[in-house]
Order: C-alpha cells, then sequence, then structure tokens
C-alpha cells in the first residue's frame, strides 16, 4: 500500500462507501415487509396456505438462481453494470407489484424483485474487494450490520404504515431506498471514468498519485480484458463447497426462525403480538454481533474458533425453546439471535478466502447459490415434520442436522486456501506437439 492510501485512505471512493451502504439497507425490507401484512394481503388479493407458504420460499429459491448465475454476468459486463441492472430489477419490481390485484401477480413480481436483491447479495463482497481491498473488515462489518437494520426496521413500520394509508404504500414505498441507492453510484462512475481517461494519458489519476482503487485497480483493469480473466471452478473447489454448505446449514436455521417463530411462540401460548415481538428482538440481537465478526475474525489464525462459539449459541436457543418455550423465552431467543454471527462470517469468508474481485464474485455466487438452494427448504420440512407427527420434536431435530452441516462447512473453510487455486491450468504442448494441462 503506497503512502497516497495511507495519508489519504477514503479519497475518491466516497461514492462506492456509500453506494455500498445504501445497497446492503435495501437488500431485505422488501422481503421482511410482507408477513406482517399478510392478514391485509390475504383479504385483498387471496392468500392461502399454499400460496403463502410459496411466499416464504420465494427469497431463498431466486436468491439461489441468481446467486449461480450472477457471476457470469459480472464476467460478462462487469460488476457496475449488474449493480445497475439489480436495482433496477428491484426497484420496478417492488413498484409494479404494489399495484397489483391477484396473489400470482404479485407472487410473480416478488420473485422479480428478489431476483434483484439475488443479483446484489452476490454482487456486495466483490464490490467491497474492488473498491475497498484494504478495509475489507470495516466495510463488511457496515455492510452486514446495515443488512440485520434492514430486516429489523421494515416489519416495524409495514403495519402503522399500511394503517395510515394503505398496504400498497407500505409495500411500494421501500423502491424509494433502491432509487437511492442509484445516487451515489452514478458520482463513482463518473469519477471511475475521468480517472481511467486520466490513467490512459499519463498514468496517474486525478490526484497525481499512481491509480490503485475501484476501476482502475491492476485486478479491476484486468477484469476489464475478458480475455485475461481466469477461469475458476468452483466445483472443484474444497473452499467453494465449503463455504457453500457452511452458508446452507446457517441460512436454514435463520429462515426457520423468520418463518416460524412467531407460529411456534403462539402455539405454546404466547400472545401473536408478543410473538411478533420475540421475531423482531431476534433480528435486533444480530446487530452487535454484526459489527463485531468482521473486526474479530481476520485476527483469528483458526476462524472455526469463532464459528463454535456461535454454534453453542444456536444450539441453546434451539433446545430451549424446544424444552422450555415459555420459560426464559427472551434468553433462548438472544442466544439464537447471537448465533446469526455465522452469517456475517459467511459474508467476511467470501473476501478472506478470495485474491482477487473476480474470485470474490465467483465465491459469493456460488456459495450463496448452492447455500440458499439448501436452506430454501428448511422451513417447508420444519413444518410438514410438525404436521406429520403431530409434535416439534422432529422439527428441532432438523435444526440440529442444520447445525452439524454448519460445522462440517466450517471446518472445510477453517485453512487458508483461496478460490483461485481452482483456476483452470493453461495447456502447454508436450513433446508430441498435443496440448497438455499443466497440474493442479
Amino acid at each position: 500500500m503506497n503512502n497516497f492510501l495511507v495519508k489519504r485512505p477514503w479519497t475518491g471512493r466516497i461514492g462506492a462507501l456509500l453506494g455500498i451502504l445504501l445497497m446492503a439497507l435495501s437488500l431485505r425490507p422488501a422481503v421482511s415487509v410482507v408477513p406482517p401484512l399478510l392478514g391485509e394481503l390475504g383479504g385483498e388479493l387471496g392468500f392461502d396456505a399454499s400460496s403463502t407458504g410459496l411466499l416464504a420460499m420465494l427469497p431463498p429459491l431466486m436468491f439461489a438462481i441468481f446467486g449461480l448465475g450472477t457471476p457470469g454476468l459480472i464476467r460478462r459486463f462487469g460488476l457496475e453494470k449488474v449493480l445497475v441492472a439489480s436495482i433496477l430489477l428491484a426497484m420496478g419490481g417492488q413498484l409494479v407489484r404494489a399495484l397489483t390485484g391477484d396473489v400470482w401477480s404479485f407472487l410473480s413480481l416478488t420473485a422479480v424483485v428478489m431476483a434483484g436483491y439475488g443479483i446484489g447479495n452476490v454482487v456486495l463482497p466483490p464490490l467491497v474487494k474492488k473498491y475497498f481491498p484494504d478495509r475489507v473488515g470495516i466495510l463488511t462489518a457496515g455492510y452486514v450490520t446495515l443488512l440485520a437494520v434492514g430486516t429489523a426496521i421494515s416489519p416495524q413500520l409495514a403495519v402503522p404504515v399500511a394503517a395510515g394509508s394503505n398496504w400498497r404504500v407500505s409495500v411500494g414505498m421501500w423502491a424509494s431506498m433502491s432509487f437511492l441507492v442509484l445516487l451515489p453510484w452514478v458520482s463513482q462512475f463518473l469519477r471511475d471514468r475521468k480517472q481511467k481517461n486520466r490513467i490512459a494519458s499519463d498514468g496517474r489519476d486525478d490526484a497525481g498519485a499512481p491509480a490503485q482503487l475501484g476501476a482502475a485497480s491492476p485486478d479491476n483493469a484486468a477484469a476489464d480484458n475478458k480475455a485475461e480473466i481466469p477461469k475458476l471452478r468452483p466445483w472443484r473447489s474444497p473452499v467453494a463447497w465449503g463455504l457453500a454448505i457452511f452458508l446452507a446449514g446457517n441460512s436454514a436455521q435463520t429462515y426457520v426462525y423468520f418463518t416460524w417463530l412467531p407460529p411456534y411462540l403462539s402455539s405454546q401460548g404466547l400472545d401473536s403480538s408478543t410473538a411478533g415481538t420475540a421475531l423482531a428482538y431476534f433480528a435486533i440481537v444480530g446487530l452487535p454481533v454484526s459489527l463485531l465478526v468482521p473486526l474479530w475474525v481476520p485476527r483469528l489464525k483458526n476462524p472455526i474458533v469463532a464459528v463454535s462459539v456461535f454454534a453453542v449459541c444456536w444450539c441453546i436457543g434451539h433446545v430451549g425453546l424446544y424444552l422450555a418455550p415459555m420459560d426464559g423465552t427472551w434468553l433462548w431467543v438472544t442466544f439464537a439471535g447471537l448465533g446469526q454471527g455465522t452469517f456475517a462470517t459467511a459474508l467476511l469468508m467470501v473476501n478472506l478466502r478470495s485474491r482477487t474481485t473476480h474470485g470474490s464474485s465467483v465465491l459469493s455466487g456460488f456459495s450463496q447459490g448452492i447455500g440458499y438452494a439448501g436452506a430454501g427448504i428448511a422451513p417447508l420440512f420444519f413444518g410438514s415434520m410438525h404436521d406429520t407427527t403431530g409434535s416439534w420434536a422432529g422439527s428441532f431435530a432438523m435444526l440440529g442436522i442444520c447445525l452439524v452441516v454448519m460445522m462440517a462447512g466450517a471446518v472445510m473453510i477453517n485453512a487458508k486456501h483461496y478460490i483461485e487455486d481452482s483456476e483452470e491450468q493453461p495447456s502447454v504442448p508436450d513433446a508430441t506437439g498435443h496440448g497438455v494441462k499443466l497440474a493442479d
């Protein structure tokens, strides 16, 4: 890192900083705003048990599909263009969704919204890697925290806003957040273009220093030339599979809590209002952990130490809620909420287990695609096990299995290996003139 970066660490990156943080804040409200309004939506649009179940499955399903497809889009069009496309997709979907008059149109447009945000999920880590390679920890702490803030704030505002206007305003108003994301990126794009032009003419940025940031960094310059982008093979990477397995186990538990915590507590005798508050509290408890993880975990030689601490928290929460849901409810929810540090760890590991922006995008897309695909079916199994057996024992046993799966993935990503280790090796001619690939 040169002296310019040390003396002026944020110069030329303010637009990217605001854009990343606002993007993180906007990613979850469109998901969490709908459940508190289902009573009103059900009466007007015709939601039933089946369509409600489908609504719950759409976010992880679309996150999985577009998580796997986004690295290819980034490779072809570049990070920033894919980012803007994701914002426009999510913003348009939210606005039109608020105007629909039937349940299937609402579900279809929700899928469009989740597609946009599924792309956004994948784009965030490589954006941090590209614009803030010297500030990965603090930027990850910031955006993971804002993810949790966005998740917690929209369900709290959903019913009051709907009561003061209607559900359409309550659902559609979050499109304005997506619009705000565009503004700092426009500023950053203009600055990056100016910097590229200056580099092309004299090799120095607009501050007079050798350019190393944003779109003009060496890593990104190579990325602009598609012929120079290495072909990574996440399917053959233990790191990629480990992070995908880790994220699947973690997200399965989280989605079960967001889907089933209120109805489960209500079935045990807690009133519905307090049960809803317990869910909001579960989300809020994750905030301090989201700040802590990116500042603590990079200092550890073995990240599995931190994962194990959070896994114990998850375990205490699961066991307590199953054995004594009405005695110590808030204590058990607190422990489960602290367990959410595993999600912040997963997002941080995307950049700790990649060397380049391209590697970060491939690892982010693969791990989130596979991870969300595995997590998407967990809430369905949790409920169906209870319906089949008439007991919650099998459902909570499933959470224990998810915990074991998560720890298996943690073991795989604990060693300091990188997604770039899966790079396809160039072929060289052998003695007969035929191409032979170099050993991995």
